[in-house]
C-alpha cells in the first residue's frame, strides 16, 4: 500500500497503488510524471502515460462521435441515447480494465496507446 521513506520522511506509494491512481483523470497522471520518486519509476510512468493517453483518445474519438450522431438525434432521438449509454459503458470499461490491471501490478497494454505509452516511459 504506502510506506514512508525513512531517509527522507515522506509518504510514498506502492507502485500498483501509484499506477492505479494514475487512471483518476489525467490530473494524477501528470503529478505522478512530476513528482519524485514517481518520475523515475518506469512502471508508475508507463500508466500514467497510457491514462494520459487514454483521456486524449476518448476526448478525441467521443468529438468525432458526437458530430456523426447529431444526425442521429434529428432522425431517431431513441438511437441517439442507446449509442452515448453504449460509447460511455464501453470507456468505462476500459477504464476499469486499466485500473484493475494496474492495482494487479500489471503493465496491461491497451492497442495503440499501450505501445506509445511504453515508448515514453522510457525516455
Amino acid at each position: 500500500m504506502a510506506k514512508t521513506d525513512a531517509a527522507e520522511g515522506a509518504f510514498v506509494l506502492s507502485d500498483p497503488v501509484a499506477g492505479a491512481l494514475a487512471y483518476f483523470t489525467f490530473i494524477p497522471a501528470i503529478l505522478f510524471l512530476v513528482m519524485e520518486p514517481y518520475k523515475k519509476n518506469s512502471y508508475v510512468r508507463y500508466h500514467a502515460w497510457q491514462s494520459i493517453l487514454l483521456f486524449t483518445a476518448a476526448f478525441g474519438v467521443t468529438l468525432v462521435l458526437a458530430f456523426l450522431l447529431v444526425f442521429a438525434l434529428l432522425f431517431a432521438p431513441r438511437l441517439y441515447l442507446v449509442a452515448w449509454r453504449v460509447i460511455d459503458l464501453f470507456w468505462i470499461a476500459v477504464w476499469m480494465v486499466c485500473v484493475v490491471n494496474a492495482a494487479l501490478g500489471k503493465r496491461f497494454k491497451l492497442p495503440v496507446i499501450g505501445e506509445l505509452a511504453e515508448q515514453q516511459a522510457k525516455k
